[in-house]
């Protein structure tokens, strides 16, 4: 019987053609020392030819079609069944692995068993250091971090510390899902995304049942990757400025979030922190004379939409 995989490999393709290539090729050099990996791509029925590419030019990866456009954390799901390797890395299509990146990475989860998650440090293509080590949202912390008020309040912590990419090994609360290495038992207790969200949030609340079955969440700059950001987000809508975030899904992961994890009443918290961060930030437009006030108010509109279409935060709308 052929041997199980030290390492199953995940990636999620969504209209990335271009990336495919340059992506499955700086894997395959990294996995090369380790012997025996596997990896699978699943396509969430792109329109760019991605599938196809893939069948014809890289036979050795396992290809599954979704049929739809599933979202990140539902087309990730689907391999599980084929999934027996004591590790499995998600990778993203626009995430670029070093030559000695799952190497070092899997050396790391193999010296402490207490490490159920594990990220790396990221850097865009221009080298600047991306948000690799990250805490838990709040509300509070959340409506700090849009309204420009996290100044004020010094010892809050944020989503993302004045360091984002510390020059140490730690233990932080949640990993971007770019580069996400698991440990097969955390995936065995805790399974791995709630298919409740299309997109945003799903790492966030897999790490929060990770740490509660027991395990740590750890980052590592011992290796970093290189992560684009946004390629599949951006071939369907419009990116919110910065952060790259489709903002209607991200709102609605939010509130799923929010009242799955913590209740009623954090959830109530989250979405008058929400309406008074847009109203507050649509008055600082008006009053500095910009364009932008308009965006915010329709944003509050979306709040209540979301808020009645999820039935308070109980249900997902895709």
């Amino acid at each position: 019987m052929p041997s199980v995989p030290l390492l199953t490999t995940v990636i999620v393709s969504y209209n990335t053609r271009a990336l495919l290539d340059p992506c499955l090729e700086a894997l395959a050099r990294a996995c090369a020392p380790l012997g025996p990996c596997e990896t699978i791509l699943v396509d969430n029925a792109s329109r760019d030819g991605s599938a196809e590419h893939v069948e014809a030019n890289h036979p050795g990866v396992r290809l599954i079609r979704s049929g739809g456009n599933l979202g990140f954390g539902r087309a990730n799901n689907l391999a599980l069944p084929f999934f027996e390797s004591p590790f499995m890395l998600l990778l993203n299509t626009d995430a670029f692995v070093q030559d000695d990146s799952v190497e070092k990475a899997l050396r790391f989860m193999q010296a402490r068993p207490d490490c159920g998650i594990l990220g790396v440090r990221l850097t865009g293509r221009d080298g600047d250091v991306q948000p690799s080590c990250r805490y838990f949202p709040t509300p509070f912390n959340v409506f700090l971090g849009r309204t420009g008020l996290a100044r004020r309040f010094p010892r809050v912590r944020l989503i993302d510390g004045p360091d984002w990419a510390p020059p140490e090994p730690q233990e932080c609360d949640w990993v971007p899902g770019c580069f996400y290495l698991i440990r097969k038992e955390v995936i065995d207790k805790v399974g791995l995304f709630d298919p409740c969200y299309f997109l945003y949030y799903e790492e966030v609340d897999h790490c929060l049942a990770t740490q509660r079955a027991g395990w740590k969440i750890m980052y590592t700059p011992d290796t970093s990757v290189v992560h684009i950001g946004g390629e599949s987000a951006k071939a369907d809508a419009k990116l919110t400025t910065g952060g790259k975030q489709i903002d209607r899904i991200s709102m609605e992961s939010a509130m799923l979030y929010f009242r799955k994890n913590f209740g009623l009443g954090t959830l109530l918290r989250h979405l008058g922190l929400e309406l008074l961060g847009d109203a507050y930030l649509a008055l600082k437009s008006l009053a500095k004379r910009t364009s932008g006030a308009g965006g915010y108010l329709r944003r509050m509109g979306t709040t209540f939409a979301l808020a009645s279409a999820t039935a308070m935060g109980t249900r997902a709308t895709r």
